[in-house]
């Protein structure tokens, strides 16, 4: 496992912007042959190299998408009722009507160890993020777009697809 440093991914970003966004584009707009294949195999080298554990970037920078179930289900979990759930912790974007945490870092995690205090009944977009495993990949592989400024695993995907695609 390499150590994560979130300051180096964050400069990487910056310097290779427009570079990453463009092959992303590109690549969604053109996927090659066999991309499926291609992304399960640098998925599993990535889950090799990166442990989410070291990070947890996503849960500090960003926010999942609440979907009516997860509110239900969350807030069972926690004993209340889903008014009260989302009125302590969510608020709803105007522009897309989604139901997001209200502040960040994620009220649910833990800064000292990096886990999540509701895993076992996390939101969907939790439980999904990155999202590498969705299918076609084609269809959903411009969501790097936005994680690679935060999560080292999707960064790290990038990288090798364009090293495979190279050669």
């Amino acid at each position: 496992m390499q150590t994560i440093h979130l300051k180096r991914l964050k400069r990487k970003f910056k310097a290779n912007k427009k570079t990453l966004r463009s092959f992303i584009t590109r690549t969604e707009n053109n996927p090659p042959k066999e991309f499926d294949n291609r992304v399960a195999k640098a998925e599993k080298e990535v889950w090799e190299e990166v442990n989410c554990l070291h990070c947890a970037n996503c849960c500090k920078k960003m926010s999942p998408t609440y979907t009516p179930k997860d509110i239900k289900r969350i807030s069972a979990h926690l004993g209340m009722t889903p008014k009260n759930f989302k009125e302590k912790w969510l608020y709803k974007e105007e522009k897309t009507g989604d139901w997001v945490n209200e502040s960040q870092p994620c009220q649910f995690l833990d800064l000292k160890t990096n886990m999540c205090s509701i895993y076992a009944v996390r939101p969907a977009d939790c439980a999904d993020f990155p999202h590498f495993n969705r299918r076609p990949q084609k269809d959903y592989f411009y969501i790097n777009k936005q994680n690679i400024e935060y999560c080292p695993a999707s960064m790290l995907l990038i990288e090798k697809l364009r090293e495979s695609l190279k050669s």
